[in-house]
């Protein structure tokens, strides 16, 4: 069906057809945020014949409803955090601190396990096209593009199989162009726009991006 994916990877080379203008350049690279976003930035890069890293970002779970976002984090030691959530939610410092320190340990866990010893791919000067598996709130992608922003590249560009109608004017003000497939209402979650959700592992993260450098997994 038209308004679905049968999974990351199909969602992929649909995303990647909508970015054609992109191809062929030697300057494009893209940056996928794992887990979800890598199988889908794979097959960007793959059509694009682009150069693909990681960008990892974590969602800052609300306190007692961690599947809320009260903001994100990003490589790059980029924070964000939404100020209508905390106040609404009377969330506490301490508590934000928390959230912080666990979420900081795990973004540490996986640039360790992804890239090891790697440096993270040049930034500076080149466009970027910044790939995920979808958009819900938003959170987690605005904090990896201003990540993003303090490497100087020459532009931004996201880039989502499905994301709510809302969320290109929620990013515009700090990305160059918002590319998305479906923008359907309602929109509930991610998932409910593939027919094949699963998680993705780490595994398949490594997996993908060392088959994307020619690698043996």
């Amino acid at each position: 069906m038209d308004d679905r994916f049968q999974d990351r990877f199909a969602a992929g080379r649909r995303l990647a057809r909508s970015l054609q203008v992109y191809a062929g350049r030697h300057d494009v690279l893209v940056l996928a945020v794992p887990r979800g976003g890598v199988p889908v930035g794979y097959e960007v890069a793959q059509s694009l014949g682009a150069e693909l890293d990681v960008l990892i970002a974590r969602k800052l779970g609300l306190p007692g409803h961690p599947e809320l976002a009260m903001g994100a984090i990003a490589s790059g030691g980029a924070l964000y955090l939404n100020p209508e959530v905390v106040d609404m939610a009377g969330v506490s410092q301490h508590d934000i601190e928390a959230v912080l320190a666990d979420e900081r340990r795990e973004l540490q866990r996986r640039e360790t396990l992804y890239r090891g010893t790697r440096p993270a791919a040049s930034v500076e000067g080149r466009t970027v096209i910044v790939v995920d598996d979808g958009i819900a709130t938003g959170a987690s992608m605005r904090a990896a593009v201003m990540a993003l922003r303090s490497r100087h590249p020459a532009r931004i560009v996201v880039a989502v199989p499905v994301a709510p109608p809302g969320a290109r004017q929620r990013l515009e003000d700090i990305t160059d162009d918002f590319v998305c497939v479906l923008s359907p209402h309602p929109f509930y979650a991610v998932g409910q726009f593939y027919e094949t959700f699963d998680q993705t592992s780490d595994a398949e993260v490594r997996r993908l991006l060392a088959r994307s450098r020619g690698e043996a997994a």
